[in-house]
Formats: structure tokens, C-alpha cells, sequence
């Protein structure tokens, strides 16, 4: 499966957003991705194993608890791919930084006369 395809289920980029602030336990990912989504457990834990079969994931055991976090290791992938288009949206913040200042140091003559 593409990274992006992986990323591209609303589902499975929360539970990422959950796992970028450290690891979780498949249980408290569970309510949080039940509550928010409507799905059920087993729903969840299809979810995380594609996660987990895609590398987005890695899942360690501790007693009767399987404890998961974020392997940063495709998303940097993606991030390299996305480095290709990345010019597009900085030359247009650049653009739009440019006119912000503009437009203060306008105000700021337009207020000393």
C-alpha cells in the first residue's frame, strides 16, 4: 500500500496525531478513534494493523497491553516526496509575508503624516 493511501483514511491519520504525542495503549486509541468515529473495536484494530503492516506504526508488548507509536520512518518518505511540491506553497507564503510587510509599513507612514 502507497504511504498515501495509508494517510489518505481520516482514521488512520488521527490515530497518528494520537501517537505523535508518544505512545498509547491499543485500548485508550480505541475510545478516543470510537468516540470520535463511530467504529467499532474491531474496526479500530484493522485501522492500526494496516498502520503497523505499513511501517507508519511499531507495537510492543507489556503484560496484557499492546502499547503502539509512531515509526517516523515513512513519514519521512512522504515528506521527501512532498519535498518536490514543497516550492508551491513556500514561494506563496513567502508572497504573502512580503505583502504583510508592505502593507505595516504603509500604516505605519500613513499614521507619521
Amino acid at each position: 500500500m502507497h504511504a498515501l493511501d495509508v494517510l489518505g483514511d481520516p482514521v488512520r491519520r488521527r490515530i497518528l496525531e494520537l501517537l505523535a504525542d508518544g505512545e498509547r495503549a491499543a485500548g485508550e486509541i480505541g475510545a478516543v478513534v470510537q468516540e470520535e468515529f463511530g467504529i467499532s473495536q474491531p474496526g479500530v484494530s484493522q485501522h492500526l494493523r494496516v498502520l503497523r503492516d505499513n511501517g507508519f506504526a511499531t507495537v510492543r508488548a507489556q503484560g496484557t497491553r499492546r502499547l503502539y507509536a509512531v515509526d517516523p520512518t515513512p513519514l519521512r518518505e512522504v515528506d521527501m516526496w512532498l519535498d518536490r511540491y514543497r516550492h508551491f506553497w513556500t514561494q506563496r507564503l513567502d508572497a504573502l509575508g512580503t505583502e504583510i510587510t508592505r502593507g505595516k509599513r504603509e500604516r505605519r507612514a500613513g499614521e507619521a503624516r
